[in-house]
């Protein structure tokens, strides 16, 4: 009976002692924050995070990654740049000219796509490039729509001082076009197949006339990245995983687009109609190759010289090489002063399966 109680005893202190060792939280895993606005290149994002892709990439290397919506694209380049995300989905050019240039180096983790029609210039009536001279072109300044028209007219021996500028809200450009007192405009999609409405509009140039110079990129904070690799990985493997649902004509890859159009404010017809301007790169190959030659630099010197002649390098820029751009094929602009990174790291890793 003694040894009865001394058993109790000794089994009761234990369960006490037991009840009061400190038991050490879980860890919490690291939570990366990217924002994202509306473009059919970047839709994908959306519907990996309504459909459950992102987390289960997220799972897999243990961690939590959350997109956030920005209804105002430059906002959300603007929050990212200050901080107050991870990652962001931009242009090539505003990468360069607002995170880049602001000091934050940062990461195009994914080369998306290009701009192929997606981006345009509008006429009324009759004309082409050349009967621009002397007229009034509404767009938003210093966008990348300033940079394509840039373009349209130095490859019709054509400058800006040929033309003038109306710098237009893209919320307006629409309704501005639908009145008697404009007639030329350069925007995007969804606007453009909206303003293309309009009795005696025709596309007199288009973004596919420079193919592979709009890029629009996820990019990364570069010290994030190099911290957390795990954070590339998941975000590679969800965006192809991605690509590959949406891709073809099955009953998944439909559902899939339809999600998206319905999402960006259109339906199946309306996306796919976007999508057919938009060069995707559907598989990691396709953007290794992209993301590997040199003709990827020759196109960011090119938006870099833009860029410095219309002072979005700031004021303090010696030259359109202030800022250094980094990828696998060199280094354009200042070496001592890179700030903007295409990598092929986490591609590489897909291409080969070892995501």
């Amino acid at each position: 009976m003694v040894t009865v109680v001394k058993r109790l005893l000794l089994l009761a202190t234990l369960c006490f002692t037991t009840l009061f060792i400190p038991i050490a939280p879980a860890a919490d895993k690291p939570v990366f924050k990217i924002c994202w606005s509306i473009y059919a290149g970047w839709m994908p994002w959306d519907y990996a995070q309504q459909t459950g892709i992102v987390k289960k990439w997220a799972d897999k290397y243990g961690i939590d990654i959350r997109f956030v919506q920005v209804n105002d694209y430059i906002e959300s380049v603007n929050q990212y740049t200050a901080g107050g995300f991870d990652g962001c989905t931009m242009t090539n050019m505003d990468a360069l000219t607002i995170p880049a240039v602001g000091g934050v180096d940062s990461t195009a983790l994914i080369v998306g796509d290009y701009s192929n029609g997606n981006d345009g210039i509008l006429l009324k009536g009759q004309g082409d490039i050349r009967s621009l001279k002397g007229r009034p072109i509404n767009l938003v300044e210093l966008s990348v729509s300033h940079y394509l028209l840039a373009r349209a007219l130095a490859k019709n021996g054509m400058s800006e001082k040929d033309i003038k500028v109306v710098n237009t809200a893209d919320a307006d450009l629409v309704a501005a076009f639908g009145t008697a007192d404009v007639n030329a405009i350069v925007t995007w999609n969804p606007l453009l197949a909206e303003a293309e409405k309009q009795p005696g509009s025709h596309e007199i140039f288009s973004s596919a006339q420079i193919p592979g110079e709009i890029l629009d990129l996820l990019v990364v904070n570069s010290a994030t990245l190099k911290k957390h690799p795990e954070l590339g990985k998941a975000l590679t493997g969800a965006w192809y995983e991605t690509l590959n649902t949406m891709h073809g004509d099955n009953p998944t890859a439909v559902a899939a687009r339809t999600m998206m159009g319905k999402s960006s404010g259109t339906d199946l017809a309306g996306f796919d109609a976007q999508l057919a301007d938009t060069y995707l790169f559907s598989n990691p190959k396709q953007t290794l190759d992209f993301v590997q030659s040199k003709a990827l630099l020759t196109t960011m010197q090119s938006v870099a010289e833009f860029s410095f002649k219309h002072g979005l390098l700031g004021n303090g820029a010696p030259g359109a090489d202030a800022v250094g751009i980094g990828a696998p094929a060199g280094v354009w602009g200042n070496t001592a002063n890179i700030k903007l990174r295409f990598s092929d790291e986490f591609v590489k890793l897909a291409a080969a399966g070892q995501l």
